[in-house]
Order: structure tokens, then sequence, then C-alpha cells
């Protein structure tokens, strides 16, 4: 697999974290809006992201590998089908500032979050216009848990005050995922 991988963190104070991992990979975000900041970061290739959510901060909110193209995104999912690996699609949606290509793959040993997207465009809004996620129907197919960065129904911008976390099947506990 090319690309490169996905580290989604939450965070306390969005600023206080801009600023250290500024200077922790010498480099300043590619994007910035509410709660939310990203960096595009060549070395090592890592896209960084920064999820603004009090009481959460330094735990993890997902992980996910950025590749080229849907092509790509197509053919992780046919290798991890082949792999046995079971995985939701999500194709044309709009999550984190962004229009995305993209599917989770269901059944990390630990509960992990691992996400294979692509960005087809960027977005002025986390979700789609007026807020709404094309994911219900994902989500309740990975773990009837939280939903994607956040609770179904936030309004634009409104990222991590309102995320919840789950207790899965199993008894574990997880947090949101994007």
């Amino acid at each position: 697999m090319t690309g490169r991988v996905q580290l989604a963190l939450n965070v306390d104070d969005l600023e206080a974290s801009i600023a250290f991992y500024s200077k922790l990979f010498a480099t300043e975000p590619a994007k910035r809006r509410p709660g939310y900041a990203n960096f595009a970061i060549s070395e090592p290739p890592l896209k960084l992201i920064l999820m603004e959510n009090p009481g959460q901060g330094g735990s993890l909110n997902h992980l996910g590998v950025e590749v080229a193209d849907t092509d790509a995104v197509d053919a992780e999912q046919t290798r991890l089908a082949a792999a046995g690996l079971a995985s939701v699609d999500e194709r044309d949606t709009t999550c984190c500032y962004a229009k995305q290509d993209k599917f989770w793959v269901q059944g990390a040993p630990n509960g992990e979050r691992w996400e294979i997207y692509t960005v087809l465009a960027d977005s002025p809004t986390f979700w789609a216009t007026g807020g709404e996620q094309s994911w219900a129907g994902a989500e309740a197919a990975l773990d009837a848990g939280a939903q994607c960065c956040g609770s179904t129904g936030q309004a634009d911008g409104e990222v991590a005050a309102a995320t919840p976390t789950t207790t899965t099947a199993t008894g574990a506990t997880t947090g949101p995922c994007c």
C-alpha cells in the first residue's frame, strides 16, 4: 500500500497543540478550521489530524491511510477483502472539511478505527451542507457506537464538544472515528 499514515488525535486545547506539533514537525497546519487542524507532513510521511475534544486530550481518535485516488481506495478494499477483512464503504462523503471516497476496515482486534481514503476536494463544512452525514448506515455496521468525528446532528463547526464514547458488545470503550 502506498500513501501516508493518518493519525487523528483528540486534543484538549487546539491552539496549544498546533503550537507544539508545528515545532515538533517544523511545519504549519495545511488546514485549520474551528476545532480542527491537519498537518500534511512530508518527513516522516504523516497526515496528523488534531480534533479539539476537551477532556479527551491525548487519546486516539482514529487511524487511516491516505491514498492517491479512488482507484487506490478500490484496490486496497479489494486486497483487504481477499485477506478476509470486511469493510464499510463511504463514497462521495463529506467529513473533516473534505469531500472523500473511503472505506472503514472492520474487525481490528482492539477496536481501533482504520479508514482508507482519498480526498476529492476541500469542503468549507465539517459535514455535508446542513450538517448531515452520509455515514449512518456505515457507522451502524461498524459497531453501532459513536459517530465519525462527532455525534449525529452536530452543526457545522461543532466538531468535538459532543463526541460520545461507546461501550461495545465486548465491553470495550471506544471513541469517535472519522
